[in-house]
């Protein structure tokens, strides 16, 4: 009864002008209007002041200080109270237009509306009778006429262009490397026949070139064979190639020591025996001597491991040519060279192809012996050596698109344009739209089923949206639609590449990637419906929106995104080249003729991302946008109006510091914004600064200001300002209001209990009536967001947790949890979202951040510290 009487004495006296119609939001034979519902939202937050207020006087008067055991329950009940005022409250606001979350009927029409009649552009001069449809009668040329086809000839000049062969030009730096090569190769030939020694190395009327080939080259049995038979006297030289008629030479080839040129070189030495001296005969079977082991030191030579890989290629073959042919051989490959490099390797050349043009290179301009070697040598040395001619290539495809003849549609005057129940072609429409009689106008069934799909479109927007981790504003729903918008304004302005990248990378980075990808989904639905686009321009441009869309939340810096633009172009290029060539009939056949296209898709892509980026920091200042990127930027130490809290209040900017740490391990821990946390932490006692030896922190352990003053109520007035005085540096440095609103939210309308209770004892001494709470209360408001809430809750633990010393982490906890429990029980966080299960939560969280600040050392022993005598 006496908690009746107190909320109907306090409600009778509430200031609450309710017109009749509104009483309570309720109409005559109406629902609830957002005015009626802004009205009751009202009232029950001055309801829920009463109840707080009322709550707090029971608690400290009737039931005077609770013992111990009374504890858990009373504030067991008190917090079921509020818990369930504030969901009703809670409630309210959500419908509350005030809370900017509400979503306006006329809004959704008018987005439905602008979107549709953009998009809709090819409805709102559409003929009935276009190409495809079915002419309903016979209609003739009311005159002659001979009228351009302007739609014809533009595809036929830009097959022209596309299916114009790229002219190429020879690259002479990859000449040079060939030819750098070549020589190279050659050099190395040269090293190792002169370590072979020459070719002949002897006079070729005494052994033969194929003879002295034969022994510099034998195997060392062999060697000794034939020097065995040429000193044999019972062996008699013969002209005849049968070794019958040689007793010693028939067992020789039976028993495979020699071979027919074994038994050649044996009669050639005889003969020479027979007509010099052994003198002579042992001097040239020194020489050859000579020249087989020279050439056995190049076989190892060219065996080795550290040339193996490098000069091995060319075999053994070189060796057997004779130093003429050798020169022969080397003028001839340096010629086939030549001529292939003049006539030019093009890139993508099948090798098929440059083995054929070796081949008959070298057998018109090579010595038959080199045939082997050279063509080794060419295919190794040779590569494209052709690049396309940019500006060649563009000239020439723009004489083959200037070469095309224009297509006309002509008619005489009487003479049917199209007859009934046929098909409208291309030529029949030009001709019917020069005569008007095309029956232009606004296609409404077009444009009304357009809306549908707008309006479905809009519908899956706002499911997305609400499952999103923001909640949009009205603000950002029109930024969001201004956006969309300048999609079909692109196309209408004629761009060769519409905005979706730049759409893409803007709602991804302000709203989250599901609503990025979102729009982006959508518009590339909606765009070819009422628009005439290109397929494969529209999946290059959906593609780099979407890549733009998906990747840009998570970005943390305007390099990341400008980074991700160059990844936009890329998909953007690639997707576009693959769509066209499957969509091209023709495209296979000349896919090289759109590389060009692609590479301009690619750097309109990255052109879009660079708009994106330049326009970022606008938008973001214009519409109040609060994204990672401008929270980090806003969280650098080096911001000026930090550095000046640095440098003014030092002591506050390391309270400052210690409170975001808190604040910051809670909000992670709870799901919150961690960013904005950070950001509005570091900027939510700026206002100190007005008088920075107001406050203890800063004071330095010397004389307290306050001491001086001896008024309790200018203290608490210096003490307050610090929350006005720091809206105004914000809105002067134009903070964001999510950040400014921490610097009232994280006092909240919390009692400045100090000069309370030391005006309470000045007016007792003197006899005077009892102080005002709220004189000494902060003006609010209360924290309207878990953000602000745990920042608030961070600010009233850190000064406690700095005077704990050789205290336990229970007993920190103990006091954390009192300091939670009376902000809870004086209402401040009744609008901030935060749970009673959170509290627990918050509390551990500021105990172990506190217990990594106040980490023990070792103690030095004093010796250590003293300095060593020298």
């Amino acid at each position: 009864m006496e908690r009746d009487r107190y909320f109907a004495v306090h409600l009778i006296m509430m200031p609450i002008s309710v017109s009749r119609s509104d009483t309570f939001g309720i109409s005559s034979g109406s629902a609830f209007t957002m005015k009626s519902i802004q009205s009751l939202a009202e009232h029950l937050e001055q309801w829920q002041r009463v109840w707080f207020k009322y709550t707090r006087q029971k608690l400290s008067s009737h039931l005077g200080e609770p013992r111990a055991a009374d504890t858990p329950h009373k504030s067991q009940e008190l917090d079921q109270l509020q818990s369930e005022t504030r969901y009703s409250l809670g409630k309210a606001k959500e419908k509350s237009p005030r809370s900017g979350k509400g979503r306006s009927p006329l809004s959704l029409v008018v987005a439905v509306v602008c979107l549709t009649g953009a998009i809709g552009n090819r409805f709102w001069d559409q003929p009935q009778l276009n190409v495809g449809t079915i002419a309903p009668r016979t209609i003739f040329a009311p005159s002659s006429a001979r009228i351009l086809d302007e739609k014809t000839t533009e595809e036929n000049r830009e097959k022209a262009r596309i299916g114009s062969i790229s002219l190429l030009k020879i690259d002479s730096q990859v000449n040079a490397e060939i030819e750098k090569d070549l020589q190279r190769a050659l050099a190395s030939g040269d090293r190792l026949r002169e370590i072979a020694g020459p070719l002949p190395f002897a006079d070729t009327s005494i052994l033969s070139q194929e003879t002295q080939l034969y022994v510099r080259q034998a195997r060392p049995w062999e060697w000794l064979a034939i020097i065995t038979a040429a000193k044999n006297d019972g062996i008699a030289p013969t002209t005849s190639s049968n070794s019958s008629k040689l007793p010693w030479g028939g067992w020789a080839v039976k028993n495979r020591l020699l071979t027919e040129s074994g038994l050649q070189a044996v009669r050639e030495l005889q003969a020479y025996r027979l007509k010099t001296d052994n003198t002579n005969l042992y001097s040239l079977l020194e020489r050859i001597e000579q020249a087989r082991s020279d050439y056995f030191q190049t076989i190892q030579e060219l065996l080795a491991p550290s040339i193996a890989n490098s000069e091995s290629f060319y075999g053994f073959g070189f060796l057997k040519m004779s130093d003429l042919e050798w020169q022969e051989a080397k003028k001839g490959i340096k010629f086939s060279t030549d001529t292939i490099l003049t006539q030019g390797i093009p890139p993508g050349l099948p090798k098929t192809n440059i083995e054929n043009a070796v081949r008959k290179q070298v057998r018109a301009a090579v010595p038959e012996s080199a045939w082997s070697l050279a063509r080794e040598i060419l295919l190794d040395v040779l590569e494209p050596n052709l690049e396309k001619d940019q500006e060649a290539t563009r000239l020439r495809a723009q004489q083959a698109a200037e070469a095309v003849e224009p297509v006309y549609a002509s008619i005489e005057a009487g003479e049917a344009i199209v007859q009934k129940q046929e098909k409208i072609s291309q030529a029949n429409f030009v001709l019917l739209d020069h005569f008007g009689l095309s029956k232009r106008g606004t296609n409404w069934d077009g444009l009304f089923g357009l809306g549908a799909a707008v309006s479905i479109a809009v519908a899956i927007f706002w499911l997305v949206e609400r499952n999103a981790s923001s909640t949009l504003r009205r603000r950002d729903r029109l930024l969001v639609l201004l956006l969309t918008l300048t999609a079909p304004l692109s196309i209408v302005l004629g761009m060769p590449i519409a905005s979706l990248p730049a759409i893409g990378l803007l709602v991804g980075s302000y709203y989250g990637s599901s609503l990025g990808a979102t729009v982006i989904t959508l518009l590339a639905i909606l765009l070819p419906i009422g628009m005439e686009i290109e397929l494969a321009y529209l999946l290059g441009s959906a593609t780099g929106g979407l890549i733009g869309g998906i990747a840009a939340a998570k970005m943390r810096s305007r390099e990341e995104l400008a980074l991700l633009g160059v990844c936009v172009g890329l998909g953007q290029g690639i997707i576009y080249l693959i769509a066209t060539l499957i969509i091209s009939a023709n495209a296979g056949s000349v896919w090289y003729g759109l590389l060009g296209a692609a590479a301009l898709q690619g750097l309109g892509g990255l052109a879009w991302s660079i708009v994106a980026l330049g326009l970022s920091p606008y938008l973001e200042h214009l519409f109040d946008l609060i994204v990672p990127i401008r929270l980090a930027e806003l969280s650098n130490p080096n911001r000026p109006l930090l550095k000046r809290l640095g440098a003014e209040a030092p002591g506050t900017f390391q309270h400052t510091l210690f409170v975001a740490s808190l604040a910051e391990a809670a909000a992670k821990e709870l799901g919150c914004n961690v960013e904005l946390v950070r950001a509005g932490t570091l900027y939510h006692d700026i206002g100190k600064m007005h008088d920075p030896l107001g406050f203890i922190e800063n004071q330095m352990g010397g004389p307290n200001k306050h001491d001086r003053i001896d008024d309790p109520w200018q203290s608490v007035e210096i003490i307050k300002k610090h929350v006005t005085q720091g809206l105004v540096m914000a809105k002067k440095h134009r903070l964001p209001k999510a950040i400014q609103a921490f610097i009232p939210e994280h006092q909240g309308t919390m009692l400045v209990a100090y000069f309370y209770h030391q005006a309470q004892q000045q007016a007792i001494a003197k006899g005077l009536p009892p102080v005002p709470e709220s004189d000494f209360r902060y003006d609010g408001p209360i924290p309207q967001s878990r953000e602000t809430g745990i920042v608030m809750l961070a600010d009233s633990c850190e000064a406690a947790l700095r005077s704990l010393k050789d205290v336990t982490p229970e007993e920190a906890l103990n006091m954390v949890n009192k300091i939670l429990r009376a902000r809870w029980q004086d209402g401040q966080l009744v609008d901030s979202c935060l749970k009673r299960e959170d509290m627990p939560k918050i509390a551990a969280i500021f105990v172990r951040i506190w217990q990594q600040y106040n980490h023990k050392r070792i103690a030095y022993p004093k010796a250590a510290l003293q300095p060593k005598n020298s």
